[in-house]
């Protein structure tokens, strides 16, 4: 059985690969329009190769110490399970990007060309596909080989079978498959943690150096040519939501899935399985229900691709393409979750060391109570950050009054929009755990992103779109090509919110899941009663306090570092305006060379704080105060970091398409014929009223407290919301790899 399975997944891979390539050369062969906008594509590509490269070799030498660390304390199979994470994951970034810097200005020819909203969406998303695929089909085919090589080949499922775990041979310490796939999980979440960090850092600089200079001082245009920081823009939406997205979401499905996996195996090791038939279905059926949310997705990327002509409702089409991937894994999953579980007899899944409510179905229920919460999470995710609802009219409304209150109405819309995300989180979590127990709190978390090459495609085609815009601008082409291109950009602003609130929502699901495995790994249990975190235990407590406040402490470093690094930039733009006053009528041609190396300079010097920061907190807290207050920090910092990671998410939505709703006149309510005013002096005073409420545009007083708002919500959204929920994962996995290590040795047992 293992090897039919395992040829599913299989196929899944080279499926998804192959039609990642053809959707690659696919798009590389459209025309890229103009000899301007060939130049202005070049520019972007060039600088994202050059930034991806610095910030890769000083990865580079941070993961080859961390595997050396990881093979001299834990093992070679980890060692080299996480150099293969770490490789996959950043390759996945590199090809997302890749396809970015291609499809940007082909998109952007297709709508100049075109005039077709449904043919320019039909190219941004087959440029989104890519990535998609990519990220799914490199996850799963690291998991595969890890699986077959140091699982079956060299034996370490049939160890954790007999009961003779291998010890390394320098520490003397256990170590099992568990560990080994650990390491993986590790090598995803380190490149990951770098990427996001980084490419954040880049793309808000840029960003916020445009916006603050260009459109609130100088009211020129968003993306115009005079502005120097345009290029550099348009490059951080590359390296940031391009590259860091995908290793982002690549890390969250790995840890997804592997959550499951490392759970099987710590409870057999720890006597609460007793069948090996059990445990061999346990240890696959996430890789397998994984291979068919691939499958599923493969089909409904198709239905946007190889549909002969989309509609103009772009949010629809996109939908589609969603429900229909996640429609097919759920029905394919019941039939793999039947088919591993059917001959287990039911008294044995339904004891309470198990937990299986519903039989053979019960892995199948609890990945459906995941999709389920990552869908109505992505609804109110998009109410709130849609101007299509209240709550972001309510905000473009309040910057006819000031940034003030723009700042104060979205920061209010934000914290509202925490509630309702975290009580689905809840049902979830408590249902899932009541249909199959911790193990389907795992599986909740695979559910959630099984068909994670659709979402991603989608969220990976709104900033493909608004490179796409920023070219029309800088080429200074027809206002209908840059009016398709926001069009789509809009949709792709509520898309990357609904996709964060996946990213956050497995995130905690997979985080209770490796605190188990985590507290498996020190304690010497054999039930479950007995698996227990006593939140009164001072050093716990001391822990969860220390554990809640590090979120904002993380959150804080990289807002600092994006201000830093926006601070040179604004600086910078100023000061090519002030020396060069022929940029601002078009007679010298600005500096963009300079503005790219600030943001590369700033990302590259910045993001190492914080992502070493969060990488050792866990470590050396476990050296010093042991097992038990880290398992505190890891409870406090999932928390909060929830709440944190969906305020930041939602109000930096919910900021940019207020700003997005007046830029598309939706201030604009006046429908009485201004000429019948006139004739009436008896209205005279609703006609000036009326002028007033026309003048709620562009370069409008209302439109830069919209583009305050949309600054400040910048970092929000873009840098401190996408890394927070790697926080987690990456904390919880580097402290289940180091817990077998300073459980036995930490200065606290020493001295108590």
């Amino acid at each position: 059985m293992e090897n039919l399975l395992l040829i599913i997944a299989g196929v899944a891979i080279v499926l998804a690969i192959a039609y990642a390539v053809f959707n690659y050369f696919c798009v590389k062969k459209l025309e890229e329009g103009t000899e301007k906008m060939g130049e202005i594509a070049g520019a972007i590509r060039i600088g994202a190769n050059a930034f991806i490269k610095y910030e890769y070799k000083l990865v580079a030498i941070i993961g080859a110490v961390i595997a050396v660390v990881v093979f001299i304390v834990i093992s070679w199979q980890a060692a080299i399970a996480f150099v293969i994470g770490a490789v996959l994951s950043a390759s996945a970034g590199w090809v997302g990007m890749k396809i970015a810097t291609y499809a940007n200005v082909r998109v952007t020819n297709t709508a100049r060309e075109s005039k077709d909203v449904g043919k320019t969406l039909k190219v941004a998303f087959k440029g989104g596909s890519v990535m998609g695929l990519c990220v799914a089909g490199f996850a799963l085919l690291g998991v595969v080989i890890v699986f077959l090589v140091f699982g079956l080949g060299l034996g370490q499922i049939d160890e954790i079978v007999k009961g003779e775990i291998s010890k390394n041979f320098i520490t003397g310490l256990e170590s099992s498959f568990t560990m080994t796939l650990s390491g993986y999980a590790l090598g995803c979440s380190i490149i990951a943690m770098f990427n996001r960090v980084g490419g954040g850092i880049y793309t808000k600089a840029a960003d916020m150096g445009a916006d603050l200079v260009g459109k609130t001082e100088a009211h020129i245009p968003e993306d115009d040519p005079r502005n120097p920081a345009t290029i550099a823009d348009n490059v951080g939406d590359n390296v940031g939501d391009v590259a860091g997205l995908g290793s982002d979401l690549l890390e969250s499905y790995v840890g997804a899935m592997l959550s499951a996996v490392i759970l099987a195996g710590e409870m057999f090791m720890h006597g609460m399985v007793l069948s090996e038939k059990l445990l061999s279905s346990l240890l696959l059926f996430p890789i397998v229900f994984a291979g068919c949310g691939l499958l599923a997705c493969i089909i409904g990327i198709s239905y946007i691709v190889l549909k002969p002509r989309l509609s103009k409702n772009v949010h629809m089409e996109l939908n589609i393409a969603t429900w229909i991937a996640a429609g097919v894994t759920v029905g394919v999953g019941c039939l793999i979750s039947y088919f591993m579980f059917k001959d287990i007899p039911a008294d044995i899944l339904k004891t309470n060391e198990i937990g299986f409510k519903v039989g053979e179905f019960s892995p199948w229920l609890a990945a459906v109570c995941g999709i389920i919460a990552g869908i109505v999470i992505g609804v109110i995710s998009e109410y709130y950050t849609s101007y299509d609802y209240k709550p972001t009219k309510g905000i473009a409304q309040s910057s006819k009054e000031g940034p003030a209150l723009t700042v104060t109405q979205g920061l209010a819309t934000g914290m509202i929009s925490c509630m309702l995300p975290v009580v689905v989180l809840a049902l979830a979590i408590f249902g899932s755990y009541q249909l199959a127990g911790m193990y389907g709190i795992s599986c909740a978390a695979l559910g959630m992103l099984s068909f994670v090459a659709a979402t991603v495609s989608v969220d990976t085609y709104g900033p493909i779109s608004d490179n796409a815009g920023g070219i029309a601008e800088m080429s200074e082409l027809d206002p209908e090509v840059r009016e398709i291109t926001d069009k789509l950009d809009s949709v792709g602003n509520t898309t990357a919110a609904i996709g964060k609130g996946f990213a956050i929502g497995s995130a905690a699901f997979a985080a209770l899941s490796l605190m188990t495995s985590y507290l498996f790994a020190f304690s010497d249990i054999n039930l479950i009663e007995e698996l227990i975190l006593n939140i009164m235990n001072p050093l716990v407590l001391c822990g969860a306090l220390c554990g809640a406040a590090l979120p904002f402490f993380f959150s804080g470093l990289l807002i600092k570092a994006v201000a830093k690094a926006a601070r040179k930039m604004v600086e910078e733009v100023r000061r090519q305006f002030r020396e060069y006053p022929g940029i601002l009528d078009g007679t010298q041609v600005p500096d963009y060379k300079t503005c790219i190396e600030i943001s590369s300079q700033g990302a590259l010097k910045e993001m190492r704080m914080p992502c070493i920061f969060c990488i050792l907190f866990p470590i050396v807290t476990g050296f010093i105060f042991g097992p038990y207050f880290v398992g505190g920090v890891l409870i406090g910092a999932t928390i909060t970091a929830i709440m944190l990671a969906l305020f930041c998410g939602n109000s930096g939505g919910a900021w940019d398409n207020a700003k997005k709703y007046i830029e598309a006149g939706g201030l604009k309510d006046v429908k009485e014929d201004l000429e019948k005013l006139k004739e009436d002096a008896e209205k005279a005073e609703a006609l000036a009223d009326a002028k007033a409420e026309e003048n709620v545009g562009k370069g409008s007083p209302a439109h830069d407290a919209a583009v305050v708002g949309d600054t400040v919500g910048d970092p929000l959204k873009d840098t401190v919301g996408p890394s927070l929920d790697i926080l987690i994962k990456i904390m919880s996995t580097i402290s289940l790899v180091a817990v077998v290590v300073f459980s036995e040795w930490n200065l606290f047992n020493l001295i108590f």
